[in-house]
């Protein structure tokens, strides 16, 4: 694992779109794993700036959301599917149908996640797989718990996440009590890893993915033994950060 540590948020977005831009023009067929959260929103800022200021071409682009809350219609000003469409895919020429969310509106949740893995399949897999973590350490919505072996499907959210994410609904009662989501086994089989974290908020999360033990109960510990990860990190997320940051994660590579 490769730890970056910046200043501020600003230097987390610019490192994280620098390093997406560089696969790109080695690779335009790239294909993307997108997070959502308000982490992001800067890296897709950047990502859009420099696609209008060199214009760009990214239609050879395919890209795979995370997670999408369930149930909830596409529409809706705090679905996943719409965050996206604001904040990326509306102004930037990647083609609709390469263009992969969960949908929070299906029937079949089972059928609708294993629609979504062989998609995934069909593209040849994530090149590079964008993370952001949970407070307490879940990626995407893999929740404390959920096993390592998953692929995508439905979850119970926590208390924790609800109350995290409830802000953002008008009416907090709103928010959804499940959500989609690519599971822990599908982000781990994605060739690259990035995984942005900014505030002091997040540091007692990134230090137990770090220097704890990898165990289900913190999800993030198990990016300890994917093969490339970059955390990038602001200084109050890294705040919590001692020595021994790389022989413990050589050591639960193993």
């Amino acid at each position: 694992m490769k730890v970056v540590k910046v200043e501020k948020y600003e230097e987390v977005c610019e490192h994280a779109s620098e390093m997406v831009l560089t696969a790109w023009k080695q690779h335009p067929q790239l294909v993307l794993g997108l997070a959502t959260g308000s982490t992001p929103i800067g890296f897709y800022r950047r990502l859009v700036e420099r696609y209008l200021q060199e214009r760009l071409d990214f239609s050879g682009i395919t890209t795979f959301n995370l997670d999408e809350y369930y149930p909830i219609k596409r529409s809706h000003p705090q679905s996943f599917a719409r965050f996206m469409k604001e904040h990326f895919f509306d102004h930037v020429n990647i083609p609709a149908e390469q263009i992969h969310i969960l949908n929070g509106e299906a029937l079949d949740t089972g059928e609708e996640c294993s629609r979504f893995e062989a998609g995934i399949d069909a593209a040849g897999g994530v090149d590079i797989q964008i993370l952001g973590i949970g407070r307490n350490g879940h990626i995407g919505f893999n929740e404390p718990g959920t096993p390592f072996g998953s692929r995508s499907h439905l979850v119970a959210l926590t208390a924790s996440t609800i109350q995290a994410n409830s802000r953002f609904f008008a009416d907090p009662s709103e928010m959804p009590r499940h959500a989609l989501t690519m599971g822990i086994q599908t982000i781990m089989k994605s060739k690259k890893i990035l995984l942005l974290a900014v505030g002091e908020g997040k540091a007692e999360a990134i230090r137990l993915a770090l220097q704890g033990p990898v165990t289900e109960a913190m999800p993030a510990s198990i990016l300890k033994r994917h093969p490339d990860v970059t955390l990038i990190l602001d200084r109050g997320a890294a705040s919590l950060l001692g020595g021994g940051v790389q022989d413990a994660a050589a050591r639960d590579s193993q």
